[in-house]
């Protein structure tokens, strides 16, 4: 009798376990069957849950761009996404990171946290948001071919017990299999994407062969045009037929040039004619609350995202055309002048000017035509690159005059002019900006409003200088008017932008952004500007010169000739009810004792410093003769900023770097529980960094545009407490690091990893 009661038991145990077997093996069969990625990650999470009598799972597949995991989710009709970074902020992202099993039995246990790493949190907001309390958490992580590929996260068992070791075993063959199952669909997303292209509609419906899409392709390489032109130029295939394809596979509306188009005046306010044209989009027309965008690639998530920047509080709407037609558009939308001739060209002009001077025993005018075309082109073609500077060199003798360009903080040659008209070019650029053209001797100072010469709505700060043989460099700083760059696009680390807009919002202090002269000071504190500039709040600011202008702002510009420093316009400003007053610079103790005194009286002050760090900025002050005590109540927080090239978006190319490159970089961000903290990406065998190439658009160089790096010091307590003791600089920058600020260098090695810049370029424009 005992031994058929032992029998009948053995025989109810085993029941279960081959319920799961045959539940887990059709689970198996589906993972794999899968058509597609939402089918593992969505479908059959209910089923996984089941399985393992769990009240909640989330499946996270790895983002290898953004070091993220990824959980897909239904909400109505749409697919959301929820992303978590791997690291210890979260259990599944340390997990993930740490390539392990996680079984914890109470996540509210900090003690049970910090037994598993010192450094695990968990993120409890999730709870208060939904009303769910978790509480016991199996994160096993998906690995397969030494990739981590995802995760499966377990949360509560539902007879409220802990994850048993039966459960960890079971989990981590279901993590194997779903293993191969994401490998599959990686491989298939690949696949699947390598095979798609922007002309399957005409392939498909046999307006073209495959063999002369190829050839149509390498026609439009050799000739430097765009695809599209060619096969409707060369093959004849109609305009309605190729916008169509384009429009099939970008999911987007197709639209061609209307010349009866209006000109869209409010839309184009404000945005550069280079930039349009260097991005390939222009605004159309409007639609309501809806902004009609024709662009040339809606698949490039930056570009979209730049464009959208621009138009913030409106629903932007992107229609696919032909880069020619957004080129026609831009040149019907702004200008109707005649095409300025080539360089070229007018030096030919003026070399048959200079033979009709030499017959009639003369000399080369500065307000000869063709000398007025040279300067008018130099200072064009320099803006429509994106210079900040252009330098005219002239050298003794027969030598001719050297033309550079400053683009992205490096200077290169843009044309050499004959020796000949080196001092009309001279004479020229001197009339313009209102100098004496009779001294030679002495630097001068001046300014071109050069919208009254060429067209361009754009000022040039001008400095002749004599140099050697009795001739004069000019250097002109191009200074654009634009708006302001919003906050968020600044490129600032998130610690330092979460702690940056604290800082900004606060009713009363100051705030300085320090670095070298061209580190972009002023537009962050413009962006800063923009971010708090609302109806409530007086706004004042006193610029050398007003570069970039803001609906809103109270600005004023600086005379110093006339005894109307920044001193004067700060005393000004304090009688005019100011809430926020921003100084272009404080460069003398008079300046800087105002801006003090007003941010100690309730006012919001900004301002800038040529110092090369932050802590540095603190003995600078000190040194200049101000309180301690005063300063250390008065500072919120100090920026230090510099510019870096980045890699062209185009032609940057992926790379997996050797152990000995990956070394190197951890070695040049010093502290490694810091790296852990603010980069925390490991070295594995799919990580990929970025390296220059070079392309048509970045001139060869592999570099296009800049960005910012910075590193921000805190007026914390104990930070105001040094500098009312009047510590050296060490102390200061060891107690910044202990309030968690990241220093130029790391800041820069951070966005190495992110694939922006690469070391060469972050070693130029910082030591530490």
């Amino acid at each position: 009798m005992a031994t058929a009661t032992a029998k009948k038991q053995d025989n109810q145990a085993v029941k279960p376990d081959l319920d799961y077997k045959t539940r887990s093996q059709n689970l198996n069969k589906k993972i794999f069957a899968a058509s597609n990625l939402d089918e593992i990650l969505i479908d059959l999470k209910e089923e996984i849950a089941q399985l393992f009598e769990a009240e909640r799972i989330t499946i996270y597949y790895v983002d290898g761009v953004k070091r993220e995991l990824v959980s897909r989710f239904k909400s109505g009709a749409e697919i959301s996404e929820i992303r978590v970074p791997l690291s210890g902020s979260s259990i599944s992202g340390y997990a993930s990171f740490k390539q392990q099993l996680v079984n914890i039995k109470d996540v509210y246990d900090k003690k049970e946290l910090a037994s598993i790493d010192p450094g695990l949190k968990f993120d409890s907001s999730w709870d208060l948001k939904t009303g769910f309390q978790t509480k016991q958490v199996l994160v096993v992580p998906i690995i397969f071919k030494r990739l981590l590929l995802g995760a499966i996260q377990l949360i509560n068992r539902k007879d409220g017990s802990s994850f048993s070791k039966n459960d960890e075993k079971n989990v981590l063959e279901l993590a194997e299999n779903m293993g191969i199952g994401l490998y599959n669909q990686k491989r298939m997303a690949k696949a699947t994407k390598s095979k798609r292209n922007k002309y399957d509609h005409l392939l498909e419906n046999h307006i073209l062969t495959q063999k002369e899409l190829k050839k149509a392709i390498m026609d439009a390489r050799e000739k430097n045009v765009t695809t599209e032109s060619i096969l409707m130029e060369d093959y004849k295939i109609p305009k309605s037929d190729v916008g169509e394809s384009l429009s099939k596979y970008f999911n987007v509306p197709f639209i061609e040039f209307n010349k009866q188009m209006p000109i869209p005046t409010d839309l184009l306010e404000g945005i550069k004619v280079p930039f349009m044209k260097k991005n390939k989009w222009v605004p159309l027309r409007s639609e309501d609350d809806d902004v009609i965008i024709a662009v040339d690639n809606p698949h490039d998530l930056q570009k979209i995202g730049e464009i959208k920047s621009l138009f913030t509080g409106r629903n932007v709407k992107f229609y696919i055309s032909f880069t020619e037609e957004i080129m026609s558009y831009i040149e019907m939308f702004t200008t109707d002048e005649k095409e300025m001739a080539s360089m070229d060209e007018i030096l030919g002009q003026l070399a048959a000017e200079e033979d009709e001077v030499e017959e009639a025993a003369g000399s080369m005018d500065e307000e000869s035509s063709a000398v007025v075309q040279v300067v008018n082109k130099i200072i064009i073609d320099a803006y429509n690159r994106g210079a900040s500077d252009i330098h005219i060199e002239p050298y003794p003798g027969k030598n001719n005059t050297q033309v550079r360009i400053r683009i992205d903080g490096s200077c290169t040659l843009y044309q050499n002019i004959p020796y000949q008209y080196r001092a009309a070019v001279a004479s020229r650029l001197k009339i313009m900006a209102d100098l004496d053209i009779a001294e030679r001797r002495k630097p001068q100072d001046g300014k071109i409003k050069f919208k009254k010469y060429g067209g361009l709505d754009i000022e040039l700060r001008v400095a002749t200088i004599p140099s050697q043989g009795a001739l004069e460099d000019i250097v002109m700083r191009i200074l654009a008017a634009g708006e302001p760059i919003p906050l968020p696009n600044m490129g600032l680390a998130k610690r330092n932008y979460d702690e940056f807009v604290e800082c900004i919002t606060k009713p009363y202090g100051i705030c300085f952004v320090c670095g070298p002269t061209g580190s972009g000071k002023t537009t962050t504190l413009h962006s800063a500007l923009g971010y708090i500039n609302t109806p409530e709040k007086k706004i004042w600011t006193a610029e050398d010169p007003v570069e970039i202008t803001q609906k809103g702002l109270r600005q004023v510009q600086v005379q110093a000739k006339i005894g109307f420093d920044f001193a004067a316009a700060m005393r000004a400003f304090l009688r005019a009810d100011p809430d926020v007053i921003m100084v272009g610079e404080m460069r003398d103790k008079e300046t800087t004792s105002i801006g003090i005194e007003a941010s100690l009286t309730g006012h919001l002050v900004f301002s800038t410093l040529h110092t090369n760090s932050a802590p540095e900025s603190i003995t600078r002050l000190l040194d200049m003769g101000m309180d301690p005590f005063n300063f250390a109540d008065a500072i919120l927080c100090i920026l230090a900023q510099r510019l870096v090239r980045t890699l062209c978006k185009k032609c940057k190319t992926p790379f997996h770097p050797t152990q000995e490159q990956y070394d190197e970089l951890i070695r040049e961000y010093e502290d490694m529980a810091m790296f852990e903290k603010h980069v925390n990406i490991p070295y594995t065998d799919d990580l990929e960094l970025n390296q220059p190439a070079g392309c048509d658009k970045c001139n060869q160089t592999g570099y296009s545009g800049r960005m910012g790096l910075h590193e921000l010091l805190l007026g914390t307590d104990e930070m105001k407490k040094k500098i009312q003791i009047n510590e050296k600089m060490e102390v200061l920058r060891a107690q910044a690091v202990a309030d968690d600020m990241t220093s130029l260098k790391q800041d820069g090695i951070a966005k190495i990893f992110g694939g922006n810049c690469d070391l060469v370029e972050v070693r130029k424009v910082c030591i530490k």
